[in-house]
């Protein structure tokens, strides 16, 4: 795809500077390899996990969301959707694209990364290279003396570092020093690991809930270490070549060669879901067993703890009073088995165990994206559960 890839974006004026920005978000985000430095995150030779069909036709669906009656149709065009799919005991009953956007074409998943990167820790876990009480430190020497003492892995899973962060500048901060664009900005670290090593620290680790892209990264990183292999071949070794997926898989790299686990795994549509798929069947899919099925009953365990931490419930976490974030997941229902990997600019991939089903959806908002403050203040005397 890559001479075809970079001849059809620069012929619609995509670079590496402006493509996170709309209109050329719209093609930028499936030609992200043509764009900025990418790994390959190979799905090996072996056979394709083929998801059988029944589509059906969805037009009559509606739905209430606030204060409106929905059609499928209305919704899909109003969240400006690039591909849509459904799966029902891993049945495809629709699967859509739009805006030119092909099966075959890979697409930027945005944060839907960092429970890509958590569903990898549970692997690892697994095989008892790391444990989620551990210390990011035992695994990282480097980061001692740092921000990141007394920092768990878990810590890093639910969102829970003690590291200074505006969620309304640093996250937007991560597109130059991790180089999504173009790196010209001096008033920044010079890559992600530097930033890793600088960031102040602000207050305890184990707190309340604070959105942090940079704990994913943190957190990739020790996967990296711990696995012994670059990132990709990580991923590729421990779950994408054994998933069955259709398409190679990408992530974005730093021009260091640090791999960007927070937002910056490419993946097709189908593949997005054959991933949710295996969360839907306890983290086995094809007949084998590639995230171990206690990893995967961990979301749904009603934690009083991360529920407290979580504070005020967000149009992302879900409007009930024990949503939660947790394992990279946000947590609509643990009880019920509904939890959603959500990324910018309308990337999504929802769990729902009570109906069997997944849904993957992959967009481009036509805006710049702005993302709402997830930092929010502890509830305060709750009771038991």
């Amino acid at each position: 795809m890559g001479i075809d890839a970079t001849a059809a974006a620069a012929a619609l004026g995509v670079t590496s500077e402006n493509w996170l920005d709309p209109p050329f978000n719209r093609l930028g985000f499936r030609r992200v390899g043509s764009l900025v430095r990418t790994a390959t995150i190979s799905r090996g030779d072996g056979p394709v996990f083929e998801l059988p069909r029944r589509e059906r036709d969805l037009a009559a669906f509606t739905f209430e969301h606030r204060g409106r009656s929905l059609d499928l149709d209305t919704m899909l065009a109003e969240t400006s959707t690039d591909g849509f799919l459904v799966l029902h005991d891993g049945v495809v009953l629709c699967e859509r694209y739009f805006n030119g956007m092909t099966p075959s074409e890979t697409h930027l998943l945005m944060s839907v990364s960092k429970s890509f990167n958590a569903t990898l820790c549970g692997v690892l876990a697994g095989r008892g290279l790391l444990t989620p009480t551990g210390l990011v430190t035992d695994h990282l020497g480097e980061l001692r003396g740092t921000a990141w003492d007394g920092c768990t892995l878990q810590h890093l899973l639910d969102m829970r570092v003690g590291v200074r962060w505006d969620d309304d500048v640093d996250e937007y901060t991560t597109f130059d020093v991790s180089d999504y664009r173009t790196h010209a900005r001096t008033d920044i670290p010079a890559d992600t690991a530097t930033w890793i090593r600088t960031i102040d620290a602000s207050h305890a680790h184990g707190g309340p809930f604070a959105y942090n892209s940079l704990a994913a990264d943190v957190l990739g990183w020790v996967l990296e270490r711990a696995g012994g292999t670059p990132y990709a071949a990580l991923f590729s070794s421990a779950l994408w070549s054994a998933l069955g997926a259709e398409h190679d898989a990408e992530i974005i790299l730093d021009h260091s060669g640090f791999a960007i686990v927070e937002g910056g795994i490419c993946a097709t549509l189908r593949d997005l879901a054959r991933f949710g798929l295996l969360w839907l069947q306890d983290g086995a899919i094809g007949g084998r067993q590639l995230v171990p099925p206690a990893w995967v009953a961990r979301l749904r365990v009603p934690d009083a703890e991360l529920i407290n931490a979580y504070g005020v419930p967000t149009a992302l976490g879900g409007p009930a009073p024990t949503a939660f974030y947790h394992d990279n997941w946000w947590i609509w229902d643990a009880e019920r088995g509904i939890h959603a990997g959500i990324g910018m600019n309308g990337q999504s991939l929802f769990v729902h165990r009570p109906s069997r089903t997944v849904i993957a959806k992959l967009s481009t908002f036509p805006r710049r994206a702005r993302r709402r403050t997830l930092r929010v203040a502890p509830r305060r005397h709750r009771g038991a559960l």
